[in-house]
């Protein structure tokens, strides 16, 4: 029998974690849960809490969680922290399986030093997100956004039917895609059946011989940003790609480009994003991500009518919840099980 705690919130729902490691490893162990309240309340986004050095986007009191995980060997959580002084309060601790992309949460080298094994569920929300970035490009293409605002202030845009005025079919676009790991090869696949023409730019990956016979082309970042009518983001934070779309590079966009970004705010300088969505050299923008969340309410973007915002909600799915607690049940399976784990960390 293994002690295992689970901490969930309002997305990550506890009660998921526990019915699908009961299911993967069956009833037989001593499971504890407890719920988080977010996102009803936000989650810690930086790196300045003293004793939290280089974890973000947690949630949690150090005191709280550690008393909480005690004598647990195995632990499942979302946003729980765990900082080097929590590992060392947590001996009998063994096993993290963190729910989502990357351990962002958790002091990694600590968890080595302390032997924990840390796993993590890359590609949980894969298919939420690509969805998402179809439905925003679509938003902006076809016009949607700018008819909904209309009516709601009363105007009948009925010009947004002239030629010189209305919006794109996506089988008349060439749309760029930036990073092509689990999101964006999915944006690639949704977008092929649109019949768009695709470009793709990830230095370190190779197309899939499907993408490549469909026509997809992977091309230098500069080409892209010139030919594509949409470019839309979806690399990991780097100190490679942390500010790749600046000023330099939003006008090496072709001019009347539209700009999408469901991945990460860091990507983005927002200044000179902005500059260049005032200037009319980008006809609009849809961002899901931002470098600060919640957005300040003075915030420019916010007033800006060529700009669709939404509040990082691209991942959230009922299907994310379910794959996501699959996938941690899974290593917790493996683990019992003396097996190596599928996505160490």
């Amino acid at each position: 029998m293994k002690k295992i705690a689970i901490i969930g919130d309002r997305f990550m729902l506890p009660d998921v974690f526990r019915d699908k490691i009961v299911a993967a490893c069956g009833d037989g162990h001593d499971i504890r849960t407890l719920e988080q309240p977010w996102p009803d309340v936000p989650m810690e986004h930086g790196y300045a809490v003293e004793g939290m050095d280089g974890l973000k986007e947690y949630l949690g009191k150090p005191k709280e969680i550690v008393d909480f995980i005690g004598d647990a060997e195995i632990l499942v959580t979302q946003l729980a922290p765990l900082s080097r002084a929590m590992f060392s309060e947590l001996p009998r601790l063994k096993l993290v399986a963190v729910s989502r992309g990357g351990p962002v949460n958790i002091d990694m080298d600590a968890a080595r030093d302390a032997g924990v094994r840390v796993v993590n569920t890359p590609g949980r929300n894969a298919s939420a997100v690509a969805e998402f970035t179809i439905g925003a490009i679509l938003a902006e293409t076809r016009l949607i956004r700018v008819g909904h605002e209309a009516l709601r202030k009363g105007e009948w845009r009925g010009d947004l039917y002239r030629a010189d005025r209305t919006g794109r079919e996506l089988s008349e676009l060439t749309i760029g895609v930036i990073g092509y790991g689990n999101i964006g090869t999915k944006v690639v696949r949704l977008l092929r059946a649109f019949g768009t023409e695709v470009l793709v730019h990830d230095p370190y990956v190779q197309l899939s011989a499907e993408d490549r016979n469909a026509g997809v082309e992977h091309v230098s970042r500069d080409d892209l940003l010139a030919r594509s009518d949409v470019v839309t983001l979806h690399p990991r934070v780097t100190a490679e790609t942390r500010n790749m779309m600046n000023a330099e590079t939003f006008a090496k966009m072709k001019p009347g480009a539209v700009f999408v970004n469901t991945a990460r705010g860091p990507l983005c300088d927002y200044e000179a994003l902005y500059e260049s969505l005032v200037s009319g050299h980008l006809s609009s923008a849809m961002l899901e991500t931002f470098a600060v969340e919640p957005v300040p309410e003075d915030w420019p973007l916010l007033k800006l009518p060529n700009v669709t915002l939404t509040p990082h909600i691209a991942g959230a799915s009922v299907r994310t919840v379910t794959h996501a607690a699959e996938m941690a049940a899974e290593e917790v399976r493996r683990y019992i099980a003396g097996l190596p784990p599928v996505n160490p960390c």
